[in-house]
C-alpha cells in the first residue's frame, strides 16, 4: 500500500498550539549540549548546512558507511530510510560526533568537524534511548535547552506547555519522567529537542513508538512547524509513510550506500533500482527486455513508457497498473487473496503463465477469491529499472 501522500507544498497556517519561540536559540541537544563554539559560520540562506564527502566508517570488515556524499541545505527536511543495517543511525551518530569516521569529512556550515566534540556541534539531537534526566520533572526536561540559552522563566514555561500540547501530554509538566510509559518518555524527548529550535534538528526514529493516530498528526504538525521556523531536518526512520510526509527530499540506503535520493514524489514515482522498489512495497518486478514500446516478460507483452531504453531491464508494474478485465480478454488470473485497505482492495492474482501479480482495485469492483479474471497492463504505472538489484 502507498504510504500518505507527500504533501503539494507549504501549509499556510501554522501548527496547532506552536508559535515561534522568543529567541531562536543556535544550538542544543536533546542530551542538554551546550551553545556552538563562539564563531560559528552561518551558511548562506538556502546553500548547504551539512555536508559528508566520502564519509566510511567500518567495523571490523564491515563498512557500516561506504564512501557516503550527502547533502542537506538550509531549512530541508531530508529523511533517510532504509533496513536494519543499511547505515542510517550510524550515519546520524557520525554527524552528531558520536561515531568517528575512518575516511571523509562532515562539515557544518561549510567547517570541518574533525575533532569537534559533540556537545560543541550546536545540534538538536533526538535519539530512541530518549536520554531524559531522571532527577528533573517533565517540565525541567523540555525547558532543559532553554534556560542555558536564557530565555525567560515566563517565555520558557509558554512554550514548554505548546509542546507538550503538540505531542499529547497537556499538563504533565509536573510529573515525574519515572512514571511516564515509554512512548511519553519519547513524547518528552522530541519535545526537549525542538523547544530551543535549533538550526539542524536530528531525529532517530522519532515517532517509532508512539500509537498511529498521534504519530499521523504529529507528522503533518512537525513538518508545519519545520516549515514556518525554517528548521532544518535530518531523520532517520523505517516508516514509509512517516517519511514521504515529512521529508522534502527522501534518501534510500542499503549496506552503507545511497541507493537513490529524491524528493517523495520522485522516489515513490521512479525507484531506482529493484532494491529500492521492493523496499517500497511493490512486488510486481520481472526481469524484460524492451523493444519498441514494449517489454516481453513473463506476463507477456507489457507497454512501457514512451522512451524507454532498448535492452534487458527490472520491470515494475505498479499496483494500479494492473487492470481487471473479462478473462478472454488479458492475461486470464485466479484470484488468490483480497486484502482490505481502507479506500481500495489489494488483490493477489495467480496468472496462468508468470509469476504472481498485486492489484489494486475500487472497493465496488473487487473480485471474491477465488474468481477467474483478466488482466491488463497501464503504461503509464510502468517503471523501467535498471538491470540488477
Amino acid at each position: 500500500m502507498a504510504p500518505s501522500d507527500p504533501p503539494s507544498g507549504p501549509p499556510s497556517d501554522p501548527p496547532s498550539g506552536l508559535a515561534a519561540g522568543p529567541a531562536r536559540a543556535a544550538s542544543a541537544s536533546s542530551a542538554g549540549a551546550g551553545p556552538a563554539a563562539p564563531g560559528s559560520a552561518t551558511a548562506r540562506p538556502g546553500g548547504a548546512l551539512l555536508r559528508l564527502e566520502g564519509v566510511t566508517v567500518r567495523f571490523g570488515g564491515h563498512a557500516a558507511l561506504d564512501a557516503v556524499d550527502l547533502e542537506v541545505r538550509e531549512h530541508e527536511t531530508v529523511c533517510v530510510l532504509g533496513p536494519s543495517g543499511s547505515g542510517k543511525s550510524t550515519l546520524l551518530r557520525v554527524v552528531a560526533g558520536l561515531q568517528p569516521v575512518d575516511a571523509g569529512r562532515v562539515l557544518l556550515s561549510g567547517r570541518d568537524q574533525s575533532g569537534v566534540p559533540a556537545h560543541r556541534r550546536g545540534l538538536g539531537l533526538m535519539f530512541q534511548d530518549h536520554q531524559l534526566f531522571p532527577q528533573r520533572d517533565v517540565a525541567g526536561n523540555v525547558g532543559f535547552g532553554l534556560r542555558m540559552h536564557k530565555v525567560s522563566r515566563a517565555a520558557t514555561e509558554r512554550r514548554v506547555g505548546d509542546l507538550l500540547e503538540l505531542v499529547g501530554l497537556p499538563g504533565a509538566g509536573r510529573r515525574a519522567v519515572g512514571s511516564l510509559s515509554g512512548g511519553e518518555q519519547q513524547r518528552v524527548a522530541l519535545a526537549r529537542a525542538l523547544a530551543p529550535e535549533p538550526r539542524l534538528l536530528m531525529l532517530d526514529e522519532p515517532l517509532g513508538q508512539l500509537d498511529r493516530t498521534l504519530r499521523e498528526r504529529l507528522v503533518v504538525e512537525l513538518r508545519r512547524l519545520f516549515q514556518r521556523l525554517g528548521t532544518t531536518v535530518l531523520a532517520v526512520t523505517h516508516d514509509q509513510g512517516e517519511a514521504f510526509a515529512l521529508a522534502d527530499r527522501v534518501v534510500v540506503m542499503r549496506d552503507g550506500r545511497i541507493a537513490q535520493t529524491g524528493t517523495p514524489l520522485e522516489v515513490w514515482c521512479r525507484p531506482a533500482s529493484e532494491f529500492v522498489a521492493r523496499f517500497l512495497g511493490f512486488e510486481n518486478v520481472v526481469p524484460a527486455t524492451v523493444h519498441g514500446g514494449t517489454a516481453g516478460t513473463a506476463w507477456g507483452k507489457v507497454p512501457v513508457p514512451a522512451g524507454a531504453p532498448a535492452g534487458a531491464c527490472r520491470l515494475l508494474v505498479r499496483p494500479t497498473g494492473v487492470r481487471l478485465v473479462r478473462p478472454l480478454d488479458g492475461l486470464r488470473c485466479t484470484v488468490t487473496a483480497r486484502t482490505f485497505r481502507g479506500d481500495h482492495v489489494t488483490l493477489l492474482l495467480a496468472p496462468v503463465d508468470g509469476p504472481p501479480l498485486e492489484a489494486a482495485c475500487a472497493l465496488r469492483d473487487a473480485p471474491e477469491t477465488g474468481a477467474e479474471v483478466g488482466v491488463v497492463f497501464d503504461a503509464d504505472d510502468v517503471v523501467v529499472l535498471a538491470d540488477g538489484g
